[in-house]
């Protein structure tokens, strides 16, 4: 493939949504971490450097070779990528003597240049920044300012290199999305090509001649991630692939038998495991977060392992992880961006574990997958359905994990979810759980004190995870909701609501 963008991460929290705003215009986007610049860079048609926590001006500014990337590909520098441009080529750039975060608006747009072709005056830009270019380089001309910002977009004389300091990866810069399809489709000149269903295509070819008429065991959860992986997989090898089911008791009330249900009639060849006492045997009495998702991944790992014995020549472990479990696990395929947390279907697998690992989602978000999905043909009901955290209720679960406590929370969610269903909220919520508190509160239940549980709704909306908004639900619902969780459900005599978007707070709260 030689139509990709290349992203270069200098650390932003917005370097993911460079990416996903690219994918948006149907053009493969890849992000690789400043420092691990790649050996073949014939595969890029364009060159896009992100943001950065860091200051160009200090001793740890970051400060790539672009010698192969610099006038012989096009480039765009984004806020620290911009000021990198600007500083380290005769310019200079100086801490802001006035506060340049949150939303700005365009007083000064060129004419008749093709990276801001459609934009026009007064259009609404996201700053986010504490540096700020005062002088450009000798070479460049000035296109764009704000109010604040003099220097908010310019190019190099002579070379395709562009530089802007505000995000035109964020919502918030309204013409953002048509500033990049600029820089990409009328400077770049790339093609608009990458489709789901130029992705099943190649995707398929890709696992045929990768396993050719090797057996594949691939982990079921009944999400959207695993049961695209499934059929594409299905779709490339057919009856070599093998499908398990692992009930790891810590799925959502009746998951286990109605997912079996629902994979009947796809083709699929699928096999129960009810591995719960050997998973809630194992977190007994473990409280850390990292520790439990740590303990799940293992006993996943050991359950497919005695699994695979049983599939005689099985040769692959199929996951379903997706790009964000990939960012979120490795700091941005390796770059300097903060890991958040770790996932449980990333990072390989113990060498005594026989089995090579295909991950055919890998590079995909999750609205990506989605549209494959559809792409296949898969029922729309199972890729409407709420994305649900590999490790369950052991991270809705806050501190030790035992039976009593994983029924009470089954319950509370069961409540929650098909409240959401019956009041035609489900599909406007992008995803939704209940999670167990490791507190108790007072209350009062028939005269009688109370002092028992208590815990937290949360619903959020997204199109990718990376980023997401609180579901402002009806009062009505919650009115009903609460009630109906504290009178049907023992042990809970308190209900909250989470109003948290991310960031700062992650959509689990472990």
């Amino acid at each position: 493939m030689q139509n990709k963008v290349l992203i270069l991460d200098f650390g932003s929290q917005y370097t993911q949504l460079i990416g996903r705003r690219v994918r948006e215009l149907n053009i493969f986007s890849e992000i690789k971490p400043y420092n691990k610049l790649p050996k073949d860079l014939s595969e890029y048609k364009a060159v896009i450097l992100s943001g950065s926590p860091l200051s160009v001006r200090g001793d740890d500014a970051v400060h790539p070779d672009l010698s192969e990337i610099r006038g012989k590909k096009p480039l765009l520098g984004v806020c620290y990528g911009a000021q990198y441009l600007a500083h380290f080529n005769g310019g200079s750039v100086e801490k802001s003597n006035t506060r340049e975060y949150g939303r700005a608006n365009l007083s000064f747009v060129v004419e008749n240049d093709p990276f801001l072709d459609k934009i026009s005056t007064g259009s609404q830009v996201w700053m986010s920044h504490a540096d700020t270019i005062k002088h450009l380089p000798e070479n460049t001309t000035l296109l764009a300012s704000t109010h604040d910002v003099e220097n908010a977009a310019f190019k190099f004389d002579g070379e395709e290199t562009y530089a802007i300091q505000f995000h035109p990866e964020v919502y918030h810069s309204t013409d953002g999305k048509q500033i990049l399809e600029n820089f990409l489709v009328k400077i770049a000149k790339m093609e608009q090509s990458w489709t789901p269903d130029a992705f099943v295509d190649k995707t398929v070819a890709e696992l045929k001649e990768k396993i050719g008429n090797e057996k594949v065991i691939l982990g079921l959860s009944g999400g959207v991630d695993s049961s695209v992986a499934a059929v594409l997989l299905h779709k490339a090898i057919g009856k070599n692939l093998h499908c398990i089911f692992v009930n790891n008791g810590l799925l959502r009330k009746n998951e286990y038998t109605e997912v079996l249900k629902q994979y009947e009639g796809m083709g699929l060849n699928v096999k129960g495991v009810d591995a719960s006492a050997r998973f809630l045997n194992d977190l007994a009495g473990e409280s850390d977060p990292e520790t439990k998702r740590k303990i799940i991944g293992r006993v996943f790992i050991e359950v497919f392992d005695d699994e695979s014995h049983l599939v005689e020549g099985a040769k692959w472990l199929a996951q379903g992880t997706i790009y964000p479990d990939v960012i979120e696990s490795v700091s941005a395929t390796g770059g300097p961006s903060q890991t958040i947390k770790s996932h449980h279907n990333v990072g390989g697998l113990p060498d005594f574990m026989k089995l090579k690992v295909v991950e055919p989602l890998k590079m995909l978000f999750k609205d990506e997958v989605r549209r494959v999905g559809a792409s296949l043909g898969i029922d729309k009901a199972l890729l409407g359905r709420h994305p649900f955290p590999g490790p369950g209720l052991a991270i809705r679960i806050l501190g030790d994990i035992t039976p009593e406590k994983v029924a009470i929370l089954q319950e509370v969610d069961a409540i929650f979810i098909d409240g959401l269903k019956k009041w035609n909220l489900y599909d406007k919520v992008w995803q939704a759980g209940a999670i167990l508190l490791p507190v108790n509160s007072v209350g009062v239940m028939g005269d009688e004190r109370t002092y028992e549980k208590c815990v937290a709704l949360r619903a959020v909306e997204s199109t990718d995870g990376m980023t997401a908004d609180w579901v402002n639900l009806p009062y009505e619902f919650l009115q009903k909701t609460s009630n109906d969780i504290i009178n049907k459900v023992p042990g809970v005599n308190r209900v909250v609501y989470d109003i948290s978007s991310k960031p700062p707070a992650t959509i689990e709260w472990e």
